[in-house]
């Protein structure tokens, strides 16, 4: 009989080791199945254009050993290409940034599934979610990279574990982050105390906030105006640029191949555009820089539809020092944003963000919008060979500083603008503060408690009816009520209920009533405390409470210390001490 009793104690421990068990396994069956469906898509894909195509290069494991490596390489995966016509492998390490956004969302997507509360199904912890997630999908990751090793594509080992682990565990931790609310908690305890402090203010959350918005519409839009230069670049070009298309393929499979790379380096182009207005430019080889100011050197542009796009040879013109109005208006938007939060529109004066909070907020959008730069660029480009193309594509370690400088240079200024913009009223008049009203302009509806209640007096308990008092109270009660709910009997000199309302004790005004609404009224309505410690209302209170207790009180009065009953004033010389 103990072993049954013994096994029935451990039941409960061992179902929820279990239950913890099995939600693991399912964030790690989840975060292989994410992984699984990338790489099936992008597979899917490679199959068609290679089933399409009329000469294929390979059978169909060379097709799914370079679809493993582009899917590697979506997720920033440094490439080689070993059969080249100098019998040097070539390095692939630009990034078509199109690609990345699956293999992001899709495990994002997985750890915010694994992590959300779901009734009838047990849930992992949020660390043990994105471990368990991030496992599965590593899983995965390094499968394919061992089956792409004998392709055309291999994959750089030493890339596995930076950058392709750390996005990996990036989106799984942006996944747990959503599934909990999306919460700005308390900071980790390693990290330093003054910022700690500072993050647990919510005003300094609420300026955070809106510095990161601001510095996520800046980096929006200089990725829009870097589009717009290269669309109008392409329009100019646009002889050049379907000479090239058609020049790399001469069958539709391979036109709709190089068409859909060419899509997935849209945002490449756009990046480099954005570089190219905010003044460093970018690299087109080792010995040719393009910038607004001209493109010098001797560029190793090889064909292909989107580097049509490249300006001419020979110095800058007008038209090129146009670009300079991307930078222009990313610093205007974050601008606008900020001053939209430091002056809000339906806010008074007082509400409204000073100069020096506004010029910090706007630096630190600026701050992040030049690290946002900054890491796009850093995928953005990179090499496409050896040789002249080792470097290619925007410098990171110069475009990131550029957007940091025009932004600050030209979004403190304008939000100062806006905000004193948007304090002003009609006729250039200042925004002035809203005036609290007076007492006795506020409506009769906020009187919570009226002066007469049931044709009866208010009573001095009334503020604290809640607590014991209620308003169902019979019209002759005048005792106070005890703990357990019974009325302690009328002591010799008590003022009666039917006595005069506390008005005068309270000092409101005669003929009004002392309710919240009131000119006189306060919050402590009591009556004169001068009989208060009196023997007769002493023994009706102890007798109140007596009764109320259940007999949990002593039928002897409490014995007052010795030491101060010296300093207790004495009420009555004939009649021992007692407390209540």
């Amino acid at each position: 009989m103990g072993r049954v009793t013994q096994m029935t104690q451990r039941g409960p421990k061992a179902t929820a080791e279990r239950n913890r068990t099995l939600a693991l396994a399912s964030a790690l069956v989840r975060g292989a199945a994410a992984a699984g469906l990338g790489l099936g898509a992008l597979t899917v894909l490679v199959m068609v254009v290679w089933i399409s195509s009329p000469f294929p290069d390979s059978g169909p494991g060379g097709a799914l050993r370079a679809a493993a490596g582009v899917w590697l390489l979506a997720h920033g995966a440094g490439l080689v290409r070993p059969d080249t016509l100098s019998g040097v492998p070539a390095p692939v390490g630009m990034v078509p940034l199109l690609l990345v956004l699956g293999p992001v969302w899709l495990t994002h997507r997985a750890a915010r599934d694994a992590a959300e509360p779901e009734e009838g199904r047990p849930r992992p912890s949020q660390a043990g979610a994105f471990c368990a997630v991030t496992a599965g999908y590593l899983l995965v990751v390094a499968g394919a990279a061992a089956y792409a090793r004998g392709g055309s594509l291999r994959v750089d080992p030493d890339t596995l574990v930076f950058p392709v682990a750390l996005v990996v565990a990036g989106a799984a931790a942006a996944g747990v982050w959503t599934a909990a609310g999306r919460p700005f908690g308390p900071l980790p305890s390693w990290s330093p105390l003054v910022l700690q402090e500072a993050f647990a203010r919510t005003l300094f959350r609420n300026r955070s906030g809106t510095a990161c918005r601001a510095a996520a519409v800046g980096v929006m839009v200089l990725l829009g105006g870097g589009g717009l230069l290269v669309a109008v670049a392409l329009g100019r070009n646009a002889v050049a640029a379907q000479d090239a298309f058609l020049a790399l393929a001469g069958d539709w499979p391979g036109r709709f191949a190089v068409l859909l790379l060419a899509a997935a380096l849209v945002p490449n182009a756009a990046l480099w555009g954005a570089a190219y207005g905010l003044g460093p430019g970018f690299s087109l080889g080792t010995g040719a820089t393009a910038t607004p100011l001209g493109l010098e050197g001797d560029p190793a542009v090889p064909r292909f539809p989107l580097l049509a796009a490249v300006p001419d040879q020979g110095p800058g013109t007008l038209l090129n020092g146009a670009v300079l109005a991307v930078p222009v208006a990313a610093a205007l938007a974050v601008a606008w944003f900020t001053a939209r939060r430091a002056a809000p529109a339906d806010a008074p004066r007082a509400q409204a963000w000073s100069p020096r909070e506004t010029v910090l907020v706007t630096l630190l959008a600026a701050l992040g919008c030049g690290v946002g730069t900054a890491l796009l660029t850093v995928v953005a480009g990179g090499p496409l060979g050896t040789g002249a193309l080792s470097a290619f594509g925007p410098v990171w370690w110069l475009t990131g500083p550029a957007a940091l400088a025009w932004t600050a240079a030209v979004g403190v200024p304008a939000a100062l603008l806006l905000r004193l913009w948007r304090l002003r009223t009609l006729g250039w008049a200042w925004r002035g503060d809203v005036e609290v009203p007076e007492a006795e302009e506020l409506p009769a509806a906020v009187e919570e408690e009226p002066a007469v209640v049931a044709g009866r007096p208010r009573r001095w308990w009334t503020p604290w009816r809640g607590r014991g008092g209620t308003e169902d109270e019979p019209e002759g009660e005048s005792g106070d009520a005890g703990p357990g709910g019974s009325a302690a009997p009328a002591a010799p000199g008590a003022v009666p209920a039917s006595g005069p309302a506390p008005e005068a004790a309270s000092g409101a005004l005669p003929g009004q009533g002392a309710g919240r609404g009131d000119a006189g009224f306060e919050p402590y309505d009591f009556l004169p405390a001068a009989p208060w410690h009196e023997k007769d209302f002493r023994e009706a209170r102890r007798a109140s409470l007596k009764q109320g207790s259940g007999g949990l009180m002593a039928d002897f009065p409490a014995a007052f210390p010795a030491d101060l009953a010296a300093d207790r004033p004495v009420a009555e010389p004939d009649g021992p001490e007692t407390t209540s």
